[in-house]
């Protein structure tokens, strides 16, 4: 499922994060069956359409990977990419259950949606959208769907049944991340101060113990989880969050997360980095090209 790329992370949490890694890592211990290794591909015909990828989503229904960027939406399933829809600033981006994408952001040059965007809605695959709630009030940078509704924080963690009508949640961090799946009620948040987990859809929250402090974290199915530290060290958790394994490693910078099962049922990890798209079907353990999978 989808996860949105943590720009405040980037103004205020990235050094936070790093000087909480060496304690951290003692947390955490690698894989028995393989040591962590590091994603090394450059391949000019699986760059990114985009500049600046603010989110990563699989669509499950579909099989598409969708980038969410500063240029729009586009579909790098296929090579070269495919541009969806109007050029809007997509900042949280997920996709729910029944093929419905959800969205935040600002409006591309000469549109005449309100900036902020607030939370909007698509039912045919992002080409249209509709208005749902909070246009001119609010950007979501991070925003997840669940079993019961949306998770998107604004500045204020925020939950909604519908999309329309918000409750904010009493939590006490500002999330980097929100990671959550249509088929579930858990979510995962990334702080700078370690994971925090909700498993009532986003209104009450507890510190994950012992967990490793990431910057992204992605549900493949309600149990499978991944997540990657800000040096690119990736971890699979297969209790939803609870518990977390050292698996590989990143080599470059990364942007944006996915997550999903593929058609044999195991999970995969895709990874938008500052210059592709990357794919693990090794629970992150080591990557290739996306566009060969």
């Amino acid at each position: 499922m989808p996860l949105a790329k943590p720009s405040l992370y980037r103004a205020a949490g990235v050094a936070a994060l790093l000087a909480f890694l060496p304690a951290m890592a003692a947390c955490t211990q690698p894989s028995p069956s393989s040591g962590p290794a590091e994603s090394s591909h450059g391949m000019t015909d699986n760059a990114l359409p985009g500049n600046h990828v603010h989110a990563l989503a699989v669509n499950s229904e579909s099989g598409q990977v969708l980038l969410a960027t500063h240029e729009g939406l586009f579909d790098v399933t296929v090579t070269p990419a495919t541009k969806i829809g109007d050029t809007n600033d997509l900042m949280g981006f997920t996709v729910g259950a029944g093929n419905v994408f959800y969205t935040s952001g600002h409006p591309g040059p000469g549109s005449s949606l309100p900036d902020p965007l607030g939370l909007m809605k698509s039912t045919d695959g992002g080409k249209t959208w509709e208005p749902l709630s909070r246009q001119g009030e609010s950007d979501f940078h991070a925003l997840t769907v669940t079993k019961s509704g949306i998770v998107g924080y604004d500045g204020q963690l925020r939950g909604s049944a519908d999309g329309k009508a918000w409750e904010v949640a009493a939590a006490g961090f500002a999330p980097a991340v929100l990671a959550g799946h249509a088929d579930s009620d858990t979510v995962l948040a990334t702080t700078e101060n370690g994971i925090q987990r909700s498993t009532d859809g986003g209104k009450t929250w507890k510190a994950v113990p012992d967990g490793p402090v990431i910057q992204f974290a992605a549900f493949a199915d309600p149990t499978e989880a991944f997540g990657v530290a800000p040096d690119g060290t990736t971890y699979h958790s297969a209790d939803a969050g609870v518990t977390w394994t050292r698996k590989g490693r990143v080599a470059s910078e990364v942007q944006a997360i996915a997550a999903g099962n593929g058609s044999g049922g195991s999970p995969s990890l895709w990874v938008a980095t500052v210059d592709e798209v990357v794919v693990s079907t090794d629970a992150g353990a080591t990557f290739g090209p996306a566009n060969t999978h």
